[in-house]
């Protein structure tokens, strides 16, 4: 895991909202592209990334890929931020 691939995936608001929408289950690319302004291009760039970041794992289902949370990232990355304020308290 590369918390810098992470953190800057996580840094951006389309991302999340990415991310929100798989917390309700694995969508395809065109049932989350219905929902978003921005070209298909841009979603596929901002999958990539998430997808590089591990934060997504993809399933190809016949001509579909879907799209669903690495839930185990996000237990690491939860495990990374409550370190990092945990160990800020007990130095201060």
């Amino acid at each position: 895991m590369k918390q810098q691939d992470i953190f800057r995936a996580l840094s951006d608001p389309s991302r999340r909202r990415i991310l929100k929408m798989l917390q309700q289950g694995s969508l395809t690319v065109g049932e989350m592209g219905s929902r978003f302004a921005f070209t298909g291009a841009s979603l596929s760039h901002h999958l990539s990334i998430l997808k590089s970041a591990d934060l997504v794992r993809t399933e190809r289902r016949g001509q579909h890929i879907l799209y669903s949370l690495n839930s185990s990232v996000f237990e690491d990355v939860s495990r990374i931020v409550l370190d990092l304020f945990s160990n800020r308290r007990k130095t201060t």
